[in-house]
């Protein structure tokens, strides 16, 4: 079975709605909480490439943050630039639709799959930050490079999260693709 076909097994959804329930109510994490996989997760159902499943993950997502804000976790994060998250998961789930023609966790394929995350997860954080800085009321205005500083501190958490998540995840998937021939293997022992 190949990477792609993995990944676009009847279990990929089941997965991804758990991993988003789990990890959605704290962005960066902390000592007790694993951070947000949001990104990582619209990334992997870019690979099952159903536009359903893309859309009940956004109604997860708003779904999962109404209920952290209705027990106690800050709205601050709410304001008219939490529509811009569309275009922000959008981004990610394109991206790994792109990327589920490798279908070969190979050098090459690893190597393109890995730098579309970075690129995908960048473009992310420019619509997701951008649009809070200029439709969140929450700023006074600022030049770009003072937005910048102030921001560019998010970045490396933001990416490098997303890349985590990513090879954890193609780590499990390569796991499962040979667990089967390892199992033969033990089997003929």
């Amino acid at each position: 079975m190949t990477t792609t076909q993995r990944l676009q097994s009847r279990s990929l959804p089941i997965a991804l709605i758990a991993l988003m329930a789990l990890t959605r109510f704290h962005h960066f994490g902390d000592a007790l909480h694993l951070p947000d996989a949001s990104l990582a997760v619209f990334f992997f159902a870019g690979f099952y490439r159903k536009t359903s499943l893309f859309a009940f993950l956004l109604l997860l997502a708003g779904v999962i943050d109404y209920v952290a804000i209705a027990n106690g976790t800050s709205a601050w994060c709410v304001s008219p630039a939490y529509v811009f998250l569309i275009p922000t998961y959008a981004v990610m789930w394109l991206a790994g639709r792109f990327c589920s023609r490798y279908t070969v966790l190979d050098f090459i394929g690893v190597s393109l799959t890995f730098g579309m995350v970075m690129l995908s997860a960048s473009a992310a954080f420019l619509i997701s930050n951008g649009s809070f800085y200029l439709l969140s009321g929450r700023y006074d205005p600022l030049s770009w490079s003072e937005y910048t500083a102030r921001v560019v501190q998010y970045y490396p958490p933001y990416v490098g999260s997303t890349l985590l998540y990513a090879a954890a995840g193609f780590a499990i998937i390569k796991f499962l693709i040979y667990m089967p021939t390892f199992q033969g293997r033990q089997k003929a022992l």
